[in-house]
């Protein structure tokens, strides 16, 4: 099977719920409009999930990231890491990485300049993490403004920028352009 894949970038509960430090108000948005978009790529959807690093093997920055954010310093397979529940019985290949960007990871499974539909959670973290080294590594990027959703509105408006300042690599789009 030909065509893009699509890539659903962190769809977690730690990202999703409202009560949780790093829930997304935009989430619930953005989820309908994965949904639609994972019912359109059957067998070609890559789901990532971000884990936290090992405690020996945090290095550098890591080491002070975790301890600033301990509510999320669990082990891997806490509940609180487990896909949204709107997701969860996708049929996707899922990868996890102890890493914001998720494109080392995604890039064994894609291949050499792949085409990849980017939806996903934070867009002012891990989707710009991932999208920026993509696309520098020659990948052609759609990425669906309405199927992300940022830390805050501002926060996912200031990525939105950022990337869309790397055409014909990255096109902004919505979920209703990409259409059935």
């Amino acid at each position: 099977m030909n065509g893009p894949w699509l890539v659903i970038i962190d769809p977690q509960r730690i990202f999703a719920d409202p009560g949780s430090e790093w829930g997304s108000p935009m989430w619930p948005e953005a989820v309908a409009n994965i949904t639609a978009l994972a019912a359109q790529h059957r067998g070609r959807t890559i789901i990532t999930r971000w884990i936290p690093p090992e405690p020996g093997a945090r290095v550098g920055s890591w080491q002070e990231y975790m301890a600033a954010w301990p509510f999320a310093d669990r082990p891997a397979d806490d509940p609180y890491f487990d896909l949204v529940d709107e997701l969860a019985d996708v049929e996707a290949m899922v990868l996890d990485a102890p890493t914001f960007g998720k494109w080392d990871v995604l890039a064994p499974v894609v291949g050499e300049a792949p085409e990849l539909v980017v939806t996903g959670v934070s867009t002012d973290c891990c989707v710009i993490s991932t999208v920026l080294p993509a696309a520098d590594a020659g990948a052609t990027i759609t990425l669906v403004t309405d199927a992300c959703a940022g830390s805050t509105p501002e926060n996912h408006a200031a990525a939105l920028q950022v990337m869309g300042l790397y055409p014909p690599q990255v096109t902004l789009t919505t979920a209703a352009e990409i259409g059935p």
